[in-house]
């Protein structure tokens, strides 16, 4: 089975300190394009599904190769419009041993940010839509995309379209404006069906409390608040993970369901790691992928923890892997070359 996604939010240049070098310790980048949303549309694309971006990009060479490079993975990038501002630019400092990744955003004024939130017509861009994915990267830009998206996850409940939410609480994005980050992601959760977060992210939008110290037991608790704040949630699903040092991780899964069901995964070692950017949302197109196609509620969360360990070994924010990959790695089909 397969259906249509649309994916909603900002196109990224990626520039990175090229190896574990600092920022400019020499004059180069490797040049990378992400964005959160993007890099589920492609993984979803690369799983066969009909993943669609909407999002607005700058007039000029810099938006229409971002543009491009979503088509090349098999995105539908029709509804990849054009408007005033600028492309939004990170940079990546890799770690190594004990110095841990920074991400350092260089986002305001750019054409996403600052686009109308009027010229996004939902009726039109969710025709024919399975499911919406949005995340909270995208509210934490400032008012107008924040209106965008409320206004893009209030039509896909009218129109019967699906709503999966990725958490991706950004502090720095929400400090730069009084966003009210809390108000803004429990009015976004009202709408969602599968939403991706930790028990830090429900922290965040429905006040902090006492949690208990064993990691799965503090998913179940933080999962029954959210189900208790928001009637459409069905499920909430995140990753474990234990930082070893930058290069070694020991990742696992948790999926709680309305029911009270819960679902969980073997722990996988990850090193050395290559890139961790974008494993976050390799794990959430992995899941969608597995609901969508009727895996099964355990059997979608195992592909897509293995979509997310596969993704570490991937340079880039977007995650190049097929399902035939994805399964290989949950059958855990050794190492040998394939011929």
């Amino acid at each position: 089975m397969s259906a249509r996604v649309v994916c909603f939010g900002e196109l990224l240049l990626r520039l990175g300190a090229p190896g574990r070098q600092l920022l400019l310790q020499s004059p180069l980048f490797d040049v990378h394009f992400g964005g959160a949303e993007a890099n589920v549309a492609v993984s979803l694309a690369q799983f066969g599904h009909a993943a669609a971006m909407v999002s607005t990009v700058p007039q000029g060479p810099l938006g229409a190769a971002a543009a491009g490079e979503l088509r090349r993975h098999g995105v539908d990038t029709r509804d990849v419009g054009t408007g005033a501002g600028r492309m939004g630019l990170y940079y990546l400092i890799n770690g190594a041993i004990h110095r841990p990744s920074e991400v350092l955003y260089d986002r305001a004024g750019s054409a996403f940010a600052l686009a109308d939130p009027r010229i996004y017509d939902w009726d039109a861009l969710l025709a024919g839509a399975d499911w919406l994915h949005l995340s909270g990267v995208t509210p934490a830009l400032g008012k107008a995309a924040a209106d965008a998206a409320q206004q893009a996850a209030e039509a896909a409940t009218r129109l019967g379209v699906r709503l999966s939410f990725d958490g991706n609480y950004r502090s720095k994005l929400w400090e730069a404006w009084d966003g009210q980050p809390a108000q803004r992601l429990r009015a976004l959760l009202a709408h969602c069906e599968v939403l991706f977060a930790s028990d830090r992210d429900i922290g965040v939008i429905l006040g902090d409390v006492a949690q208990p110290e064993d990691p799965a037991e503090r998913i179940a608790a933080a999962a029954a608040r959210a189900f208790a704040a928001f009637p459409r949630l069905q499920s909430m699903a995140t990753t474990l993970r234990t930082q070893r040092s930058v290069d070694h991780h020991v990742l696992s899964a948790v999926l709680v369901e309305r029911s009270g069901a819960q679902h969980s995964t073997p722990e996988y070692e990850v090193t050395p790691i290559v890139d961790r950017i974008g494993t976050g949302d390799a794990f959430a197109a992995g899941v969608l992928h597995g609901l969508i196609s009727g895996l099964g509620t355990a059997q979608a969360l195992h592909f897509g923890l293995g979509a997310a360990c596969l993704k570490h070994s991937i340079p880039g924010d977007f995650n190049r892997v097929g399902i035939g990959d994805v399964e290989a790695f949950v059958a855990d089909r050794g190492f040998h070359v394939r011929r």
